[in-house]
């Protein structure tokens, strides 16, 4: 079978950025939001009008980010980048958003880290357009109230229980990314060998493919991983057999279990039984921080089946102690059924 061929790139563009599609007729997968963006989009244009305030919920590595530049490209529209943890105080929002173009984008990513104080002097920049600043203290204080351009705020999560009832309300539409097909990540895969320049042949794309954990980012960071293998183990082709070996290499198995996917759940089992164990007990056994467990692993392994939570904690499926090669104990399916109804 012939490899993929690739194009070039031009060499003042970073590759990253060259990897993210530029359209949302170029953006693979998630059908039904794109279906609803392009929606959205010809009705704001055909009216004149600002698009509403857009929210994207999901794991991390879905595309919620090339999501808010596309939507800036198909807008005609410049965009503005922050994160909630940058915008410290109510200056700072104050900065942004007053240097925003009539129509712009405000794109706040990981925007439930937002302060309160700056999440409530976002209310008011959202629904009415205006940014209220004190000046001075005590006695001879006085409020001044500015004038914004008409904007749209685009918000990205990947904990939405952790948005505030208020904030996600002003939101006019809320999308939920979900992880990706198989076929979809193939599709990525290919465009990004092309512009990455790497010789693949179909049957190596699918093994990465097969690995991904159903996210692009994952995808397109094991493409470059066994790339270099390619380029330094063989000829510089990535065959089924090449990256089968880059990615024994890296340690991600058949399904996309890396090192930390294996040891949390090794850690449950070996440790305390299976579960049910907490959050913060587990994080604290294999050295890891809690939220990037419950951000960046749990939510695949829970896609599994191999994680549950209950009630007391989280707790290993029967699944997941097959793929380990583990015998499961026979008491544990009726125990474990007992902690979901408590």
């Amino acid at each position: 079978m012939r490899p993929v061929s690739g194009k070039q790139v031009s060499e003042d563009v970073p590759i990253d950025l060259a990897l993210r599609p530029k359209h949302l007729s170029e953006f693979v997968g998630q059908q039904e939001v794109k279906e609803n963006l392009n929606i959205a989009i010809a009705a704001a244009q055909k009216r004149g009008d600002p698009l509403d305030h857009i929210l994207f919920c999901g794991p991390p590595g879905l595309g919620k980010t090339t999501l808010a530049h596309i939507i800036a490209v198909e807008m005609g529209v410049n965009i503005k980048v922050s994160s909630g943890p940058a915008i410290e105080r109510p200056g700072d929002l104050a900065a942004i958003v007053t240097s925003l173009q009539s129509g712009g984008i405000l794109f706040i990513d990981e925007i439930h880290r937002l302060s309160h104080l700056v999440e409530e002097k976002l209310y008011p920049a959202m629904e009415e357009f205006v940014f209220d600043i004190f000046l001075g203290k005590g006695p001879a204080a006085r409020s001044l109230r500015l004038k914004l351009p008409r904007f749209t705020l685009i918000g990205a999560t990947t904990r939405a229980a952790l948005l505030s009832p208020p904030l996600r309300d002003r939101f006019g539409a809320t999308y939920h990314l979900d992880f990706y097909d198989e076929l979809a990540i193939k599709l990525i895969l290919k465009r990004s060998a092309a512009f990455l320049k790497v010789s693949a042949m179909e049957e190596g794309l699918e093994q990465i493919a097969q690995r991904a954990r159903g996210t692009p980012r994952v995808a397109n960071r094991l493409l470059k991983r066994v790339r270099d293998y390619a380029q330094v183990m063989a000829d510089g082709v990535v065959t089924k057999e090449i990256a089968l070996e880059g990615l024994s290499k890296l340690k991600v198995d058949s399904i996309g279990l890396d090192d930390i996917d294996c040891k949390v759940l090794r850690t449950i089992i070996d440790k305390f039984g299976g579960g049910p164990v907490g959050l913060e007990t587990i994080a604290a056994s294999i050295n890891e921080d809690a939220d990037t467990i419950m951000d960046v692993y749990e939510p695949y392994l829970l896609q599994l089946g191999f994680l549950e939570r209950t009630p007391r904690g989280r707790v290993v499926t029967k699944p997941a102690y097959e793929h380990l090669g583990l015998s499961y104990p026979e008491t544990f399916q009726a125990q474990t059924s007992l902690w979901n109804q408590t």
